[in-house]
């Protein structure tokens, strides 16, 4: 029973990176699409590759994950609850084109879970939830969007002599390097978390002795994130790529460079944070150096309100199923 368990939680896992993968491709490849700098074709298969290859660059995230937010050994059906809730949640945003935060969804669900097999909250490293969730949840959008705003208002000093057609032609060549940084970046930041996942799953269940994550599991959820990525989240890319503003090449560099810079940093530090969050925020930054009305704040605050309410929707969603499957059992 518990290897038949164990065998769901690795499915589920990889499940979560496929659809984390094509909910998520907006965020390298969207401002490239929009601005005709790369067909879509061209611009997921770059995507897939180099999120395949960021998910082999480290561990950091997924040690957080595996050890940073719940005590000591964790139920399988805990982790179940958790997958299933992130799931349930991007599917939901990415059929209403919101671009929300798998990582947020996973996290709350995680929590959501935990608090409802314990009955209480005695088992969630609060400590680890504030610094390595919650403060990098509001903190890395806004320095998102101040570095987009910055780096794109420096943009416009250094080429105000030049014309139009001659910044396009140069920035449309290095987006394509930014948007190849931002999908590396992606990669190394949210396919982790699957391999967190999968890791705290095996160390519970005994099957390795501490929470390093075994080869094998980073490979599968690389591969998993990359399949995802290919087939991509159209909704979700003309929401960021195309309705919440309208993108020069110059202002697509400017919100990839800004947001994967961002990421990366984060990644370093062992914060899940949301892709999807700091190159949103990216973008409206960028869109506020041109002017404020450059940027439909209509949508944006859709955005936003996805950003706060995933975490304790995808907390409900996990607390709900662990009661669920707590009464199966039973």
């Amino acid at each position: 029973m518990l290897n038949a368990v164990l065998v769901l939680v690795v499915l589920l896992a990889l499940s979560f990176d496929f659809i984390n993968g094509f909910h998520d491709t907006a965020n390298s490849i969207a401002t490239t699409v929009s601005t005709r700098v790369l067909t879509p074709r061209l611009a997921i298969l770059m995507a897939a590759s180099l999120n395949f290859v960021g998910a082999l660059m480290g561990h950091n995230v997924a040690k957080t994950i595996s050890s940073g937010l719940v005590k000591g050994n964790v139920s399988q059906y805990v982790i179940i609850s958790a997958l299933l809730a992130a799931i349930i949640w991007n599917l939901i945003t990415w059929y209403l084109g919101i671009p929300s935060s798998s990582s947020h969804a996973l996290i709350g669900g995680l929590v959501g879970a935990a608090i409802a097999f314990a009955g209480g909250f005695q088992n969630i490293q609060w400590a680890g939830v504030l610094d390595k969730v919650i403060i990098p949840l509001f903190t890395s959008p806004l320095i998102g969007f101040f570095m987009g705003f910055l780096v794109m208002k420096l943009i416009y000093y250094i080429c105000r002599a030049a014309s139009q057609q001659k910044v396009n032609k140069a920035f449309s060549v290095m987006q394509i390097m930014s948007s190849a940084f931002m999908a590396l970046s992606h990669g190394g930041n949210d396919a982790q978390k699957s391999m967190g996942i999968i890791t705290l799953a095996l160390f519970s269940a005994g099957v390795i002795p501490n929470k390093n994550v075994p080869l094998w599991v980073v490979v599968a959820c690389a591969i998993a994130m990359a399949i995802g990525t290919s087939i991509g989240g159209w909704k979700i890319i003309k929401t960021m790529g195309i309705n919440m503003i309208k993108l020069q090449p110059s202002g697509g560099f400017a919100a990839e460079t800004s947001a994967a810079v961002v990421i990366q940093t984060m990644t370093f530090m062992g914060a899940p944070v949301s892709t999807t969050h700091i190159i949103s925020s990216a973008i409206m930054g960028v869109g506020t150096a041109k002017r404020l009305s450059a940027v439909r704040w209509s949508l944006a605050k859709n955005i936003v309100t996805a950003w706060v309410v995933t975490i304790p929707a995808a907390a409900l969603i996990g607390g709900l199923i662990m009661m669920l499957i707590d009464l199966i059992v039973k």
